[in-house]
């Protein structure tokens, strides 16, 4: 068995859509007819889009399942000598068994067509909407911007059920009048509701019209009613152009309108299944409807651990999103420590010779240490730190991405990371005991009210080297590394439930200043208890 992923053109005019339907011919009924009798076996497209009766398609995508031995990129070559002219693939290839045309990240991309002119042309009428009115494209072009991004596009739909979310993302719309006549409608997104392009395009030819001025359409979408907006167009002007598939997820998307602001980070859901949600500001009767969307969004992408924080505390710990509850998991707390000019004076004058040299600066660190700590000092090595070099990046990675695994609200590295945050000025380090490599260190210079700082933001001790005092001395050395710089305070953050990391950070005199709004993480109400522990275990 395997699946054929198709590409398929067609002129809608004479067919009731694509879906199968009872009483009349659908592109779906054709396909499966002329695949049947080709492969001499029964065959069930599946496609990407239903388009409606009368809408013709450049690039619509199916998929069906068979056991013929034809290679894939055959099956189009045979197939379109048997279909019909106004119906034909454009491409035919073998695909992954579990890849199904609705259930990826795509862009749809859609043309609606106006031929405005004072008298109407024949060749043109099945794929052309006639308006004999004069357009304002420069007009209708500042309607369209209001329609561009994240929005709830209620109005501009017709809702077939009550419960359907009617939230979508325009990526872009352009209009062109092109030379002969034709105002193109161009509009690309994430997904569209029921006649949505049509409508739209009904909406932006009474701004064209003056019928309505460009700000009406900001009023529409406010009004979420389908009454508010404009006519819905016929179907013979609007053709699907194309799928783009997302070949890798967008490491983080940031979305922000009048209504919701926030952050849905998904860099961490191919090599540990767990994304993150920062709300920033949203509107109380739309928080619930953001959050279990957000939620959705993630698990559909493959995220199995979720973790949502918002900015004004609105989730409760057991609260239910959807088909998630939430379970309170950890929160940030921001921490901070001023360190002298004493220990820095006399380096700052000679000037470091290489930043082995922090070792020789911990002889004068005035730490209060238990006699268990002093003992372990005296076997110890010195704590050094060595500037990372391009060389060892894959083996400076391994450490790090080893060392976070597990911790909530780790990033995993890669080198581009590394090569972009060097580019923006951060110091990475090997930490050394002597010559033998025990972690590895990231220091990010930041500026707060006019004043320069540091922030820890990574001490990563490899398993073997643990509980055994270095990382106290790796502080000092930071420390050190900061007088240097000409810096006398050093800020980080740490989860709350990482005990060991707030212990020694508030024993080498870190003080918490603030609190981050709480994480919590969602985990599907189908869960059994053994999933909600090993959920807890990896946060």
């Amino acid at each position: 068995m395997k699946r054929i992923k198709l590409v398929v053109a067609y002129d809608g005019t004479h067919y009731h859509g694509w879906q199968l339907q009872p009483n009349g011919l659908s592109i779906e009924a054709v396909l499966n007819q002329t695949l049947s009798e080709l492969l001499k076996e029964p065959i069930m497209v599946i496609g990407a889009s239903r388009t409606d009766s009368g809408v013709h398609a450049l690039g619509n995508v199916a998929v069906f399942d068979t056991e013929n031995r034809m290679p894939g990129d055959k099956i189009c070559f045979a197939l379109n000598q048997r279909l019909p002219e106004d119906i034909q693939i454009q491409s035919s290839e073998e695909v992954l068994m579990n890849w199904h045309p609705r259930k990826q990240n795509c862009t749809k991309t859609y043309e609606y067509k106006i031929l405005n002119r004072k008298i109407d042309m024949p060749v043109n009428r099945l794929y052309t909407y006639f308006c004999y009115f004069p357009l304002d494209v420069d007009k209708m072009k500042q309607a369209a911007a209001y329609l561009v991004g994240e929005h709830d596009f209620r109005s501009f739909c017709t809702v077939r059920t009550q419960a359907e979310e009617t939230v979508r993302t325009i990526h872009s719309l352009t209009i062109e009048r092109g030379a002969d006549d034709i105002v193109v409608i161009r509009i690309s997104g994430n997904g569209f509701l029921y006649n949505m392009v049509r409508i739209i395009a009904g909406t932006l030819l009474r701004v064209g019209t003056g019928l309505y001025p460009p700000k009406r359409v900001e009023e529409i979408l406010d009004a979420r009613s389908r009454q508010a907006a404009g006519p819905t167009l016929p179907a013979k002007g609007l053709t699907l152009i194309n799928l783009e598939y997302e070949k890798t997820l967008p490491p983080e998307t940031m979305v922000s309108n009048k209504y919701w602001k926030y952050l849905l980070v998904q860099r961490e859901i191919a090599p540990k299944k767990k994304a993150y949600v920062v709300i920033w500001r949203c509107e109380d009767g739309e928080f619930h409807r953001l959050v279990t969307r957000l939620v959705h969004q993630a698990a559909r992408n493959g995220a199995k651990w979720i973790y949502v924080a918002d900015s004004s505390s609105r989730i409760q710990d057991g609260q239910s999103f959807g088909y998630y509850q939430m379970n309170k998991n950890y929160c940030y707390l921001e921490m901070e420590k001023e360190i002298t000019e004493r220990a820095g004076e006399a380096r700052q004058q000679n000037g470091p010779k290489d930043i082995r040299e922090t070792k020789e600066l911990q002889e004068s660190q005035n730490i209060q240490e238990t006699k268990e700590l002093q003992k372990l000092q005296e076997i110890q090595s010195a704590v050094w730190l060595c500037p990372l070099k391009k060389e060892d990046w894959k083996n400076w990675l391994e450490t790090y991405n080893e060392a976070f695994f597990t911790l909530p609200g780790s990033a995993t590295y890669d080198e581009t990371m590394i090569q972009e945050e060097e580019e923006k000025g951060s110091f990475f380090f090997w930490i050394y005991a002597e010559e033998t490599q025990i972690g590895v260190l990231v220091l990010l210079p930041k500026k707060e009210d006019g004043m320069e700082l540091i922030s820890i933001d990574i001490i990563a001790i490899k398993k073997e080297f643990r509980n055994l005092g270095y990382g106290r001395k790796v502080l000092s050395c930071v420390e050190d590394f900061a007088r240097l710089q000409g810096v006398y305070k050093l800020v980080l953050m740490v989860a709350d439930s990482n005990q060991s990391a707030r212990y020694l950070y508030e024993n080498a005199g870190f003080q918490v200043v603030r609190k981050r709004p709480d994480f919590f993480c969602a985990v599907s109400n189908l869960f059994d208890e053994n999933d909600r522990k090993r959920n807890s275990s990896l946060a």
